[in-house]
């Protein structure tokens, strides 16, 4: 006879900012026998995976942080990517989370065992692990997009992605080409420009820059919020208000508050006018789309790069590469040593979800979402997935920081999961009804925003999914996705012992 297998309180998948959330979650409710399972070899998510030259938050620092556990030695308004690492680190060893942890671990496929009731989770390696909840939190810049370009991968110089930068590479004195011109792009190309003998950006959509308002955080500063918590406590509100008024009015709000779009757009362009003279390259840097598709983006030394005489503005659709160059519909060839690739993630076709999820009743959630519409009910659970909190779902992302989205949804696990102890409950699910209530409340609040009443169909916008929705961001303001987390009904959850 085959020995029960030992079943977990929770299988995590993901070791990021979210997957550390959700098990200090999980232990708060009493839930100890957790297991994070990490693709990668180190903790971190995004900011273990990107290490790229110019690599910074692109939100003020004293908000991208748990409320819970604030940093206040931050070098700069908005940190460096590698303080980033050292706060997830610090997170780790303070709530003992590594112990939980298990690195090189890349899992295949999470299915609902109906008959045993909980979730059995197999990795590539031929390991299977069970446990009562699984939670996904694979973040949504996961799953590196590598450009659909005849040749790419017949290239025979260097390829670097953002997202898999070698350190080792060094780039002086050669003829470097980067396609894409998005955030990545924006912090990438200024730190790269000085060390090559050409650099040549492929731009395909221009983006909106405004200045960015950076510098140091001094050194009594940062003692006194070590000092007196409250006053990074007033730092981080004041911050997130900004944050939240620029979402509200410049995404949420735009049918009755475009003027923020077109004031934005006029800073945008004065910052390009003052920076670049040359006329043809200021048209070739102006987007032709309303501020707010896609995701604010901030620089005062992007621009600039373009005025270098060893920098080249390409904007001609490329049409192939070869071993040695990429080759646009012109016919020129543009001759290189390096390719990098700053073409940012997959989120719809292979990070909603990343991996192989089947519910009861042998239901797909990937086939799910992209034959139906994607859908979360308060972008956490999905009907006919018991017992599965999806981290990483359509309509969570609230606000500009993640850590809003993190938190809101640690309150949402924390109230079903106590009224789940309080009524003796094993399982839950949530309705059809109130997932269907949820999306239509959630498709009307869209009508508004800048993304069905804007210009975007220009912007090439990760924000849109494959069916021209864009379900990423929650169209509500951070205090309603709080209010709700902490209030939804509890009868939208079938509960069952």
């Amino acid at each position: 006879m085959a020995a029960t297998p030992h079943v977990h309180d929770a299988v995590i998948v993901g070791a990021g900012f979210g997957g550390m959330g959700a098990a200090i979650a999980l232990r708060r409710r009493g839930l100890d026998d957790l297991v994070i399972l990490e693709r990668e070899d180190d903790l971190g998510g995004t900011w273990h995976v990107n290490h790229y030259p110019g690599l910074a938050v692109d939100i003020p620092s004293a908000t991208y942080s748990y409320s819970f556990e604030p940093n206040p030695y931050w070098s700069r308004l908005y940190a460096p990517g590698t303080e980033l690492k050292r706060y997830a680190l610090h997170v780790a060893d303070k709530y003992d989370l590594r112990r939980i942890m298990r690195f090189g671990t890349v899992v295949e496929q999470a299915a609902w065992d109906e008959r045993a009731r909980h979730w059995t989770v197999a990795t590539r390696d031929g390991d299977e692990l069970h446990a009562r909840f699984l939670l996904t939190a694979t973040g949504f810049l996961s799953q590196p997009r590598r450009p659909d370009i005849e040749g790419v991968d017949d290239f025979a110089g260097t390829v670097l992605h953002t997202a898999d930068w070698d350190d080792e590479h060094d780039l002086t004195d050669e003829r470097v080409a980067v396609i894409g011109t998005g955030a990545t792009a924006v912090q990438l190309i200024p730190e790269i420009a000085p060390a090559t003998r050409h650099l040549t950006v492929f731009q395909r959509t221009a983006i909106w820059v405004t200045p960015k308002l950076d510098g140091p955080v001094p050194r009594p500063l940062q003692g006194l919020y070590a000092k007196l918590p409250f006053t990074q406590r007033v730092a981080r509100h004041v911050g997130s208000a900004v944050l939240e008024a620029i979402m509200v009015t410049g995404v949420l709000k735009f049918r009755r508050l475009s003027v923020f779009n077109r004031g934005a757009e006029r800073l945008a362009t004065r910052h390009l006018h003052k920076q670049v003279k040359d006329p043809a390259l200021r048209r070739q840097l102006t987007p032709d789309y309303t501020f707010g598709c896609k995701r604010p983006t901030f620089s005062n030394n992007y621009f600039p790069t373009f005025n270098r005489d060893d920098v080249t503005l390409e904007t001609t659709s490329i049409e192939r590469i070869e071993p040695d160059a990429v080759v646009t519909t012109d016919g020129t060839r543009h001759e290189i040593d390096t390719l990098v690739l700053a073409t940012g993630f997959n989120l719809w076709d292979t990070n909603f979800p990343a991996l192989r999820i089947v519910g009861a009743g042998g239901k797909d959630l990937g086939e799910f979402w992209r034959t139906s519409r994607f859908q979360a009910y308060e972008g956490v659970s999905v009907p006919g997935f018991p017992n599965f909190f999806s981290l990483n779902s359509p309509y969570s992302y609230s606000g500009l920081s993640y850590f809003t989205t993190i938190e809101s949804q640690m309150a949402h696990m924390d109230r079903l999961l106590g009224e789940m102890q309080r009524r003796g409950a094993t399982t839950f699910e949530v309705t059809e009804q109130a997932n269907a209530r949820f999306l239509e409340r959630m498709t009307r609040r869209l009508d508004d925003s800048v993304f069905l009443r804007g210009s975007c169909a220009t912007s090439r916008s990760y924000y849109f999914n494959q069916h021209g929705e864009a379900t990423l961001l929650r169209p509500t303001s951070t205090l309603n996705a709080f209010r709700e987390a902490h209030r939804f009904p509890l009868e939208d959850y079938d509960l069952a012992s």
